[in-house]
């Protein structure tokens, strides 16, 4: 970042959770026909979103339903390219849609296609960029933001602990950057608070999107005596459910692929981040920044999934309000979750 049960089923089920929190957006398509200067109905303003990866990937995912919800609500028209790839396609996609579409916003995540995306922003000064990035923001017009989700992380990694009884807990991520590795971090802290005997197994990937492969990892990591799987990539609560095995989602509330293995999981809510950046550019008040602080709890731009009661692995109430209470230390300020963005200490994998 500074940037996949079946492959083919895993991706149907999480475009259907996708679809099902507002009504689809339509896409732009590859070579975007030109639309005139005032794009937009009036009082709604254009906005388009550019993602490296499709939006069954859950980082995009998480951009996508916020702008689709905005749309919902009547504030912007929304369009997006998905799947754009990392081989150069980026900067030719934004440059068409800046010049012929004209949008007042760009969403999307810039990481392996962050020189790109920044070349593009400061050609078109008049439209705001903002870019899910490991850098800062740059003047005047590009802003960015990141999943800060390592407070609920912490707390998925206390139910997690909480919950082994191998003391052996595998977690499956994509790759071993700052922006991942504090999530896994901050999980392996929560875990340890709780059961210090526990053991993390960490393998990354080497993929944003790669379901088969993660499954794969996470097999691997129960072969070696893990009984509770982290899914910081899609496609390990597969491998937990076929075995039996409990797991927690990452980035959205993902029971739905396994209610009876799925506890919880860290939730990223890109919501506020839209609101206040439709906000800006509506009065006209739009300025580059770094957008950290609405990606985090204290904004509501982070919390825990609901935890769910009813998975087979024998989660106490007793765990379930050691939790809660943790919950309200974060949120009141008497607690702070460490930032700790190297590499996990225990890992697996390349």
């Amino acid at each position: 970042m500074s940037r996949r049960f079946l492959f083919v089923s895993a991706i149907l089920v999480m475009a259907a959770l996708l679809a099902a929190c507002a009504p689809p957006a339509t896409p732009v398509p590859s070579e975007p026909a030109a639309q005139p200067a005032a794009a937009g109905e009036p009082g709604k303003l254009a906005v388009f979103g550019a993602y490296a990866t499709a939006i069954e990937e859950p980082w995009d995912g998480v951009i996508h339903a916020a702008l689709n919800k905005a749309m919902e609500d009547g504030r912007i028209e929304y369009t997006y390219t998905d799947d754009i790839g990392y081989a150069g396609d980026m900067e030719r996609v934004l440059r068409e849609v800046a010049e012929k579409n004209k949008p007042a916003i760009i969403f999307g995540d810039a990481f392996g296609n962050e020189e790109a995306v920044r070349r593009v922003a400061k050609d078109f000064p008049e439209i705001a960029f903002v870019f899910g990035s490991g850098g800062g923001p740059a003047e005047p017009n590009f802003s960015v933001f990141d999943n800060w989700i390592h407070e609920p992380a912490y707390l998925s990694g206390m139910l997690a602990g909480g919950l082994t009884k191998s003391h052996v807990i595998g977690v499956v991520g994509g790759l071993p950057v700052p922006e991942v590795n504090r999530i896994v971090n901050a999980f392996t802290a929560g875990a340890a608070s709780v059961n210090p005997d526990v053991d993390v197994k960490t393998t990354f990937i080497n993929s944003w999107f790669d379901p088969a492969a993660a499954k794969e990892a996470a097999l691997a990591q129960i072969d070696a005596g893990a009984d509770v799987l982290f899914a910081e990539r899609f496609g390990v609560i597969e491998a937990a459910a076929e075995n039996g095995l409990c797991s927690f989602g990452n980035m959205s509330d993902q029971k739905d692929l396994a209610p009876e293995s799925v506890v919880s999981g860290p939730v990223w809510n890109m919501q506020p981040t839209v609101d206040y950046i439709v906000k800006q550019v509506e009065a006209g008040a739009y300025t580059a920044q770094d957008l950290k602080d609405f990606s985090m709890v204290a904004k509501g731009g982070a919390d825990l999934a609901p935890i769910n009661m009813d998975v087979t692995c024998g989660l106490t109430q007793e765990l379930v309000d050691q939790v809660k209470a943790k919950e309200d230390e974060i949120k009141s300020g008497l607690f702070r979750v460490d930032i700790t963005e190297s590499p996990p200490a225990s890992s697996a994998g390349q």
